[in-house]
């Protein structure tokens, strides 16, 4: 019990109410409602008696946002519900393909209403909400896992610490965009300045390395703001019918959402908000580099579903590239894990979009030729977003007289080996394949990668030690490392040498695609190995198909058919292979059953509203893993409607054309089908 008294308690209470309600007037709805000294007065007074009833101080209190003592390191958070990434158009006709993809889809004929917003450069992040108080923060990371920046996040004044009004979700979560304001970052830098401290290129680098401070002290004295732009989850609470009503509903929660935001209808509304959205953008007070568009109707959202790691209803309309002019000072070859060399432009430093630019691609001697590129002369640049900056083109009336011609060595810069140009391929590569240290250690690295081996434990450092001692040259010889060979080496002991031949054996026992992806196949990533696995069943038949039956499977075309037979000629490719099978890499077997077998083939399901028990896409690939169609649309030919919670108009279609109509019980017998 508190030592406090009721008036205490109840005092303390009414400030906070009072003081959150302030920063919701302030920072949301950025209409203040009292001076800054009276804010002030309310906050000190706050201050005082949580100091003098330590006992009383809460989470939510708006006292609590000035940072915590250092942390060691980020706890990692794993999302339950991926953060996805966007797909991208760069010009007009990329939008129209994005909305006939759309509607395509759908079989849509109308105009899709789109919600549309500025798309902020900044850092993407996850909040989660338990009964209205922030319980953690994470940062996107790879979509699947990010880092707890719980406390950082708590310096923000734009974030609540205890969401608004009575009614609210017993379970949000909810995804924004901390960034930092032009005028806040010039502040900041001057400070720093002043200080001697570190100077930020960006205000997007300066967010992001503010928010991953280890001491949130630090972050809280860095001018962070956020705008929120989507949900992952909600619980108990009705779910909007749009994306625009989201965005409302975040709003009334005391959630900031970008004042920009609009709906528009078809691409013409796309294009005329993204016209006017570029020329405010100068005069508006932080950087975007584009506009985002999202399918407005979330059921429509729902239908569309994703691909690979992005969703098909949304995407960024990235404004024109950025360009400056500088002085080509040399020419470098790096040597990439397939063999490719690479020419990289060692530039004059130059600021682009904000960013010091020292380093830019010239792609291949091809593009070298065709431009006329050479070591001296002044050149334009581009760098558009997170893209490798490139080198664009030559200012020809500044070209000295005496500059120097880029030539292709004949030798690998990294082993010696001899460099050969392939006819009909603009890249040349080395022809020292495994043996050439820069392709080994990077095969490695890939092959040991989350998304391939997932081999935990095992980071490229602690590789490139290996390869450079001499312990590994291949990656078969992993599975044949001991204890003690890891244990002796640099910031290793035995714990940690016994943990990294734990994770070995784990990753034995794998999948073919997995496998597939890992082998390190140009132009095979993890969706291609996906589809290879689905279709050939077994490693053996894919060694042996050739091109032609490889343009059978799904998105494979010549050229990834011509990289996968080549990759499988080779005696050396084979070998390892072997040797890794002999070393205990195994998975399991993908059984056929024909067509006529399959409990539901022949049978059209539609899926509409949200389930319990599992997510529309599992229910959907549970159902064609039993031989059924699932369709996007309800027509006379459909067998059955299965209706989650909010079920639509699907639902109101199937009830008036007298299709049967299932609920989530019923789809649970219905997978359970022998």
């Amino acid at each position: 019990m508190s030592k406090a008294g009721s008036n205490t308690l109840q005092r303390i209470k009414h400030l906070r109410e009072q003081i959150n309600l302030h920063n919701h007037n302030y920072y949301v709805l950025d209409q203040p409602g009292i001076p800054d000294a009276e804010y002030d007065r309310l906050f000190r007074e706050l201050q005082t008696l949580e100091a003098e009833h330590p006992d009383l101080v809460s989470a939510d209190s708006p006292t609590q946002r000035v940072g915590a003592k250092p942390s060691t390191a980020f706890r990692q958070v794993k999302h339950e519900v991926p953060m996805l990434s966007l797909g991208n158009a760069f010009s007009d006709e990329e939008l129209k393909a994005f909305n006939k993809r759309v509607c395509d889809r759908i079989s849509w004929k109308d105009l899709i209403e789109y919600s549309a917003e500025p798309k902020l450069d900044g850092l993407a992040v996850s909040l989660l909400y338990e009964k209205g108080l922030l319980l953690r923060a994470a940062t996107r990371g790879d979509g699947n896992t990010g880092e707890d920046i719980t406390d950082n996040i708590k310096t923000i004044a734009t974030v609540p610490l205890k969401l608004l009004g009575r009614n609210m979700p017993s379970r949000l979560e909810v995804r924004g965009e901390v960034f930092m304001t032009r005028k806040g970052f010039e502040r900041m830098n001057e400070q720093a300045k002043k200080a001697g401290e570190k100077i930020f290129a960006n205000p997007r680098n300066a967010a992001a390395g503010s928010l991953r401070q280890l001491d949130s002290r630090i972050t809280a004295k860095r001018p962070l703001e956020i705008y929120f732009y989507g949900v992952g989850i909600l619980k108990d609470f009705d779910m909007p019918t749009t994306h625009s009503e989201m965005l409302l509903l975040l709003r009334s929660l005391g959630l900031r959402v970008n004042p920009e935001s609009r709906v528009v209808k078809g691409v013409q509304g796309c294009l005329r908000y993204y016209n006017n959205i570029g020329k405010k953008r100068d005069n508006l007070p932080y950087d975007i580099d584009g506009v985002v568009y999202k399918v407005n109707d979330l059921e429509l959202q729902q239908e569309l579903g994703f691909v690979s790691r992005a969703p098909r209803w949304a995407i960024a309309h990235k404004f024109a590239a950025q360009e400056e002019t500088t002085v080509l000072n040399a020419v470098e070859f790096q040597v990439g894990r397939t063999g490719a060399l690479t020419p990289v432009a060692r530039l004059k430093p130059v600021n682009v979009a904000g960013v010091t630019v020292s380093n830019a691609t010239l792609h291949n001697m091809d593009e070298i030729e065709r431009k006329d590129v050479r070591i001296g002369d002044t050149v334009i640049i581009r760098r558009a977003g997170d893209v490798i900056p490139e080198v664009v083109s030559v200012v020809l009336e500044r070209r000295p007289q005496r500059t120097q011609k880029i030539k292709l060595p004949t030798q690998c810069p990294v082993c010696g080996s001899a460099v050969i140009s392939i006819e009909d391929e603009a890249v040349a590569r080395c022809s020292g394949g495994l043996f050439c240290s820069a392709q080994r250690k990077e095969a490695i690295k890939h092959f040991a990668s989350r998304k391939a081996m997932d081999i935990d434990g095992l980071g490229d450092k602690l590789i490139e030690q290996l390869v450079d001692e001499s312990i590994i040259d291949h990656v078969d010889d992993l599975y044949h490392l001991k204890i003690g060979q890891l244990a002796a080496l640099e910031r290793m002991g035995d714990k940690s040498a016994e943990n990294i031949i734990g994770a070995l054996q784990k990753s034995k026992t794998t999948t073919l695609s997995r496998f597939i992806y890992a082998l390190g196949i140009r132009e095979v990533g993890e969706a291609t190995a996906q589809n290879l696995a689905s279709h050939f069943e077994n490693l053996d038949e894919l060694m042996q198909a050739d091109e032609e039956k490889l343009q059978t499977v799904q998105d494979i075309g010549p050229v990834v058919a011509q990289h996968v037979v080549t990759f499988f000629k080779q005696k050396h490719n084979l070998e390892i292979i072997h040797r890794l099978q002999q070393a205990g890499i195994n998975w399991p077997s993908i059984q056929k059953i024909s067509g006529d077998k399959l409990p539901l083939a022949g049978k059209t399901y539609v899926l509409t509203g949200t389930l319990s028990g599992m997510t529309r896409d599992e229910a959907k690939q549970k159902l064609q893993a039993l031989g059924a169609k699932v369709a996007g649309s309800v027509s006379k030919s459909t067998t059955a409607v299965i209706a989650g919670e909010n079920a639509g108009s699907k639902l109101e279609k199937a009830e008036s054309l007298g299709i049967p109509v299932l609920t989530e019980a019923d789809l649970r017998k219905l997978l359970q089908k022998p």
